[in-house]
């Protein structure tokens, strides 16, 4: 028996496929803003996090 004739018999499985699609599109767009909106100077101070030898 195939995969397919599987999820044909679970109940709902086309609404939890059409979530999981709307909240990876949702991390996307969010994470997307959060690149364009943050400061160039902010990301350098980030990537200089693990050379800083700070303890």
């Amino acid at each position: 028996m195939k995969f397919i004739n599987y999820l044909e018999k679970v109940s709902g499985v086309d609404i939890m496929g059409l979530i999981s699609l709307a909240v990876f599109f949702l991390f996307f767009v969010v994470m997307l803003t959060w690149v364009f909106k943050t400061k160039k100077k902010d990301f350098n101070e980030i990537s200089r996090i693990p050379l800083d030898n700070q303890h």
